[in-house]
């Protein structure tokens, strides 16, 4: 086999593995709309989350243990995320509308502070944000986001225990279906 050849055969394998990549990729993400999380990892992941502390926009150390007793909605978001700039309008909409009711989305943004308290301010979100690194991705995939992608919502009902997450966008009909029958 001449180089020639041989370059051209390595070529054809990487490009045979790339499209695989993005081929599973896809359907991962296509597959990975509304998902019941399994009991045990669920319970796991919820207690992971529910045991962190991160920083709020004003540098004060936030645990989200403090928002138990409430329907959380826990959204894993970047400034960066055309995705997350999306969403996240209809999560102040559902905050306004439901916040009495007891629930509350709590914003983790996986970005820098600046970035994220920036973003906050233009957009107006009205409910609490807290500020990420790989300690926020290490959060989410707790609680099943394996391939570490963003947004990633989460959703804990009252008593703690995560009952749907949704790795991708996720509409306003959608969120507010998975989260009334909770309130």
């Amino acid at each position: 086999m001449t180089k020639l050849q041989q370059m051209l055969l390595y070529m054809g394998v990487a490009l045979l593995a790339v499209t695989a990549g993005f081929l599973l990729r896809g359907q991962l993400m296509s597959s990975g709309s509304h998902a019941e999380a399994p009991a045990d990892g669920s319970n796991r992941g919820a207690e992971t989350i529910l045991a962190a502390s991160l920083p709020d926009l004003q540098d004060n150390n936030q645990s989200l243990s403090q928002w138990l007793g409430k329907v959380m909605v826990v959204n894993f978001w970047a400034s960066w995320c055309e995705p997350c700039r999306k969403e996240i309008p209809e999560f102040i909409e559902l905050q306004k509308k439901f916040g009495d009711s007891g629930l509350v989305f709590v914003g983790i943004a996986v970005d820098q502070k600046e970035r994220a308290a920036a973003f906050s301010k233009e957009i107006g979100i009205n409910y609490p944000v807290l500020v990420g690194d790989m300690k926020a991705m290490a959060l989410a995939e707790a609680a099943g986001n394996r391939q570490g992608a963003l947004p990633f919502t989460v959703i804990i009902d009252r008593s703690g225990k995560i009952t749907a997450t949704k790795l991708g966008s996720l509409s306003r009909s959608k969120l507010e279906s998975m989260v009334k029958p909770l309130l």
